[in-house]
């Protein structure tokens, strides 16, 4: 069994990180129980990882018996995870306070784009906004051109869901302390500040110039930490920051090592020269040739694959890194336990399949769950 074996969260039904966050739990062993909405609209995607290891019920919260039973739930639980706007759930009567009546050892999780107040906090928002008022999106791009979104990794995913587990982990520890619950407040715009901390040192040691992108050391502006087309039109990244690297991709790459040397590595006024330079030199290869040439040696290499090639590259199969699960391949339960190791329950079940079994479980009778059925506040 996983480390959160016995912990039991109840999962708002929402979309990305807030989802994401319950998959983890749900890896770490956690019994995840997501409530869908009543008549919910279709989802992004019929297949989606983050619904593994969960149980699916509906409960229409408009309802005020839907309410009831959600409130019910929430006696036996640990955590609540929801990820609407501020203020929502509390016009629904399932608000923090609500909850506590029921439970006062209840962890609150809130996941939201701008946080719980400020001036921002009830405006709409996706990824690519909350990361745009960070500095995070206007650091990320080639020289000269406009800012590129990374997918929606840092706001989303990294700056959100992993921050609200993080919070989440935080609260039961001292909620086994205290035996109080309290609020988790995970802003996606604080999450991706937190990421960009690294930065701000650079900055504020004259390392970085915030007001360009594509010109500083991890941005694509230094030749040895950057990617590279081949000659069949793949790309290999190189990320060979310390000198020692540095001198084995030189070697490896066959540049000149009078020229390419410790003392010019780290002249930014020649990077651009030195990036054509090797620009031209791996082009001269295939990306599977380049593979043979560097990785598993110390220039930090890698060759850049797609979706569907990652899982199939020898060292991800060596570790297990992928699972087939649903038919298609998934990212596998991480970090790694050594003595409760993380499992993958049960791939995805269809909305409301748990339902009745749930209920049951938390002392509803077969007349109880009959009537929530007969007036809509179950499904």
């Amino acid at each position: 069994m996983g480390p959160l074996d016995g912990i039991t969260v109840l999962e708002l039904a929402g979309l990305g990180p807030a989802p994401m966050a319950g998959m983890l739990l749900a890896d770490m062993g956690a019994k995840v129980i997501r409530v869908e909405r009543a008549n919910a609209a279709p989802p992004m995607s019929e297949l989606d990882p983050s619904l593994r290891g969960k149980q699916s019920i509906v409960l229409n919260l408009k309802h005020a018996d839907g309410r009831a039973a959600l409130l019910k739930l929430v006696e036996k639980s640990d955590v609540l995870i929801e990820g609407f706007r501020p203020g929502v759930t509390e016009k629904l009567g399932i608000g923090p306070d609500d909850c506590w009546q029921h439970n006062p050892k209840l962890i609150y999780g809130r996941m939201t784009g701008w946080g719980q107040d400020g001036p921002l906090a009830q405006a709409a928002g996706h990824d690519i906004n909350y990361i745009s008022l960070t500095g995070a999106l206007h650091a990320i791009g080639p020289k000269g051109q406009k800012p590129v979104p990374p997918l929606n990794l840092v706001g989303d995913m990294g700056g959100g869901g992993m921050l609200l587990v993080n919070g989440i982990l935080a609260a039961l520890i001292e909620a086994a302390k205290s035996g109080q619950g309290q609020v988790v407040d995970a802003a996606m715009v604080d999450g991706a500040a937190q990421l960009m901390w690294m930065f701000h040192g650079f900055e504020a040691s004259n390392k970085w110039n915030a007001e360009t992108r594509g010109e500083n050391l991890l941005d694509g502006g230094a030749h040895f930490y950057d990617t590279y087309e081949t000659s069949d039109g793949k790309y290999i990244s190189v990320g060979a920051i310390e000198p020692k690297f540095y001198a084995e991709l030189v070697k490896r790459a066959g540049l000149d090592p009078t020229v390419f040397t410790a003392d010019t590595q780290n002249d930014p006024t020649k990077w651009p020269d030195f990036t054509r330079k090797l620009a031209a030199v791996f082009k001269t290869k295939t990306r599977d040739e380049w593979c043979d040439v560097m990785e598993g040696s110390d220039i930090c290499f890698a060759p850049v694959l797609t979706l569907t090639e990652a899982p199939q590259h020898p060292h991800n199969i060596s570790r297990n890194t992928y699972v087939q699960l649903d038919g298609y391949a998934q990212p596998a339960p991480a970090p790694r336990f050594s003595r409760t190791p993380s499992t993958i329950r049960h791939g995805q079940h269809p909305v409301g399949a748990d339902t009745e079994n749930v209920l049951r479980e938390f002392g509803f009778s077969s007349a109880d769950i009959a009537a929530l059925r007969d007036n809509g506040s179950a499904g």
